[in-house]
């Protein structure tokens, strides 16, 4: 999902909806940081783009590493919309993050966005010394539609046993878990709406058996035992912030470690707004101060 996600853009074609979004993301002041680097890396079906992120404290040590995914929805968003998170996360954090281009709907449906998620968290995994990284200790997280991806990748990641993943950072994800309260009471007016979130799924699903699927909603997988730790992140004006709270109580349930925060009176996207909104400043130096306690 997006933050953009209010404001007609169920009206919109995904073009013009990602024209939107980015403009919206262009007039952030983005904070300095040691170094960001662009590079391409193989994919399932060609070049997935990456950003790699680097804090200004670097101690030329092997830094830790969380792999970042970008909500919008499976639709919309890129590097550039979610830059000014990515910087302020590797200088909180003290850790490389490296944020995933993967391919969007509607011309890349399901599961080509979990396909490139996957493809690029097992690159990271084997070149991380390459860029400086600690292949032992690497984290996934990501914003809505990213937090969703972020949470299938802890699940592919068990199952295959491998990459060793040390900890889940989920932003407000989209789990799956079906009509819920919030989903009613916030579904309007709330900057993210039923009608964009129906428009997301439209152009991201083949069709509607894909929700079924657990690599779409995360919460119907049944064994999230073993699962890594997580941090999962809410707004209460949010229609996801159940999804998020059904999935922290469903690992919390299976012996998981789990940390929930809601954050009172906030709409979704408010952490991609966090040069304006001073909770999505907070959020992100919680968020930091997490992925701290647990590389370090």
């Amino acid at each position: 999902m997006a933050a953009a996600g209010g404001a007609g853009m169920h009206t919109m074609t995904p073009v013009e909806a990602r024209q939107v979004y980015r403009s919206m993301r262009d007039k952030e002041v983005n904070e300095e940081v040691g170094s960001v680097n662009d590079e391409t890396i193989p994919g399932p079906l060609g070049d997935i783009p990456i950003r790699i992120y680097k804090p200004i404290h670097n101690h030329n040590s092997k830094l830790p590493i969380l792999v970042f995914y970008h909500g919008g929805g499976w639709v919309i968003g890129d590097l550039d919309t979610h830059d000014s998170v990515c910087r302020t996360l590797t200088n909180e954090a003290e850790c490389i993050v490296v944020s995933v281009d993967y391919r969007l709907g509607p011309e890349h449906k399901f599961p080509a966005a979990v396909e490139d998620s996957f493809a690029a968290l097992e690159w990271v995994a084997e070149h991380a010394e390459s860029f400086g990284g600690d292949r032992e200790r690497i984290a996934v997280g990501g914003d809505s539609a990213g937090g969703n991806l972020a949470t299938v990748m802890s699940i592919m990641a068990k199952e295959k046993q491998a990459p060793n993943i040390v900890f889940q950072l989920l932003i407000y994800p989209s789990t799956g878990v079906g009509q819920t309260k919030s989903y009613e009471e916030n579904g309007e007016g709330y900057y993210l709406s039923k009608d964009t979130m129906a428009w997301f799924r439209k152009h991201y699903m083949n069709d509607p058996s894909d929700a079924k699927n657990p690599y779409f909603s995360p919460y119907l997988y049944e064994d999230v035992s073993g699962l890594p730790p997580a941090l999962i992140m809410t707004a209460e004006y949010d229609p996801l912030r159940d999804d998020g709270k059904a999935y922290a109580d469903k690992l919390k349930d299976a012996g998981v470690e789990v940390e929930y925060v809601d954050y009172p009176g906030m709409i979704h996207g408010f952490v991609t707004m966090a040069n304006v909104i001073d909770k999505g400043q907070q959020a992100l130096k919680d968020a930091g101060e997490a992925l701290k306690k647990v590389f370090y």
